[in-house]
Parts: structure tokens; C-alpha cells; sequence
């Protein structure tokens, strides 16, 4: 689905690059969680997929199709790919009048589908974009991207400026209205936000990934949970491999948060992304 092959990229006046000789497969039918610390390149990526960035070196193809070939971007590719950033502006018109003029631009678009998105954020489709709020417009141009059903959606920070009640139904307008064919890449500081509707996670750091794998690959292989305070509390924080296959906890009200290693037989849980992240950023997890 989309092949990042050895890219290389760097900001105009800067020295550093945010990106050196990565490379990463994203396959299509998923939702992605990509995550990591500020300025470790996750809105970089994110535009050098859509081809908005061009890389210095290396290549990025998505469905089959180059980003950029002879430094132009290739038509039939944007049609396939829909970018949210965290920050945006719509024209002062309709609603009616922004689909009459953006809609033609994807051949998959689904009035009806978009139509079906706004009732779940419980907005009509008889909008004026210019008199909204910033959260409105977030829910109008999230519900026009569900509604694009291009072949990649890629979304920055979209939970962004959602109040709790619209962030739940964030989630639940995604999983109802992605396409079979459809990829979702999510990048997010937000994780709770988002972790329960995530099949696979990116964990990105400067120049690499620390992290490449499936929902259930983690949860094969680790448990998170809250285990009340006892004897062994004081030294989880310095020693956190030593209690029962402890790799990680944090203390919180309700106990110890932990990540440990899941035993034979043991139960499945839910992913906790920020006891994940924080433990594979401390070097505890690979």
C-alpha cells in the first residue's frame, strides 16, 4: 500500500535532517497509530506520503504509484489520498457549495456517507462554514474526508479542539465508516483518544522507528492493568523488571498502572498506549 523506501529530508536552513535513510511498509486495511515526541518527523511523514514534502533522497509510492515522478505529483495518486492537518482553514460558504466545488476531485465521494458522518457529530448539511467553531470544523472536514473514500487517509492531531463527548464520537464515526480498501494513519499526541480504535502502531523517534507492530501483537505478548499498592510498590519505579514480569508501571490513584509480560493463559487487555510508549521511549520495550 505505501512503500517509504530510504528517504532522506531536510528543512530548507537546517543542518539536522528529520529524516535519514528511513524506510517503512504501511499495508492497506488498517488504521495506524503514529506516535513519538515533538519534532520527531510524525507531520513530516505524513506530508511526505501525501507528496505535499518531496524527500531529498529515496522514494515514496503509494498504491503502486510514486509520489512524485519528474517532480511533478502524479494525478491518479491524489485522487487515492486525503490529508487532515492538525491546523486548517475553510472558506466562508455552504457546505453545499464547498462539496459542489471539492467533491469532483474524488471519484469515490458519498454524499451519503458524508451525510450519515455529520448526523454522528449531530450536524445538519445545511452549514455555513464561515459561522462555525474550530471543533465544528473539525467534525465538517473529518466528515468530507470520511466521505472523499479515498484508498489513504491520513489524519494530524484530529482530535484536536473536540470536546469528550465528540472525541468518543470520533472514534465511532471512523469504525463505522471506513472503507474494506481503506488505510487510516492517526498521528496523535492524544493517545487515549484514540487507542481503542488503532490495529496497528508507529512509534517514530528522530531517523527511526522504535516501534513497528500489530494491536494483537502487543497484546500477545504484554498485559497492561492497575495492581493495588503493596510490598513490592516502592521498588517498581527502579527496578521495574524484578515483580512478576513487571516491565513498567506508573503510580496512579487507582494503584500502579503496569505493562508486564503477559503469562500463558493469562487474559487479553487492552492496550494502554502511554504506559507503551513511555516504556518503549525509556529503552524497556523493542
Amino acid at each position: 500500500m505505501i512503500e517509504v523506501n530510504n528517504i532522506s529530508f531536510s528543512y530548507p536552513g537546517q543542518k539536522e535532517r528529520v529524516f535519514d535513510g528511513f524506510s517503512l511498509r504501511v499495508e492497506e486495511s488498517k488504521i495506524y497509530g503514529l506516535l513519538g515526541k515533538n519534532g520527531t518527523g510524525k507531520s513530516t511523514l505524513l506530508y511526505l506520503i501525501a507528496g505535499l514534502l518531496r524527500p531529498q533522497a529515496g522514494s515514496v509510492c503509494c498504491c503502486n504509484t510514486a509520489t512524485y515522478a519528474t517532480d511533478k505529483r502524479q494525478a491518479e495518486m491524489l485522487e487515492e489520498i486525503f490529508l487532515v492537518p492538525e491546523e486548517f482553514e475553510l472558506p466562508a460558504m455552504t457546505l453545499k457549495r464547498y462539496v459542489e466545488l471539492m467533491a469532483p476531485f474524488y471519484p469515490k465521494f458519498s454524499q451519503e456517507r458524508l451525510e450519515a458522518c455529520l448526523r454522528d457529530f449531530e450536524l445538519t448539511a445545511d452549514l455555513d462554514l464561515g459561522a462555525l467553531s474550530m471543533g465544528q470544523k473539525k467534525k465538517v472536514f473529518m466528515s468530507f474526508a470520511l466521505a472523499t473514500n479515498t484508498r489513504l487517509l491520513l489524519m494530524d492531531e484530529p482530535t484536536n479542539g473536540l470536546d469528550i463527548p465528540s472525541k468518543s464520537q470520533f472514534r465511532k464515526t471512523v469504525a463505522q465508516n471506513m472503507s474494506d480498501d481503506q488505510t487510516i494513519i492517526i498521528s496523535t499526541h492524544q493517545v487515549h483518544d484514540v487507542e481503542a480504535l488503532l490495529d496497528h502502531i508507529l512509534m517514530l523517534n528522530q531517523h527511526e522507528l522504535l516501534l513497528n507492530a500489530s494491536v494483537q501483537e502487543i497484546m500477545d505478548k504484554y498485559v497492561f492493568e492497575y495492581r493495588q499498592p503493596g510490598a513490592m510498590d516502592a521498588r517498581l519505579r527502579a527496578t521495574p523488571d524484578m515483580a512478576d514480569g513487571v516491565l513498567y508501571a506508573e503510580p496512579t490513584l487507582q494503584g500502579n498502572a503496569v505493562m508486564a509480560l503477559r503469562r500463558d493463559g493469562q487474559a487479553e487487555t487492552q492496550v494502554n498506549l502511554e504506559l507503551l510508549f513511555n516504556a518503549v521511549t525509556k529503552g524497556l520495550v523493542k
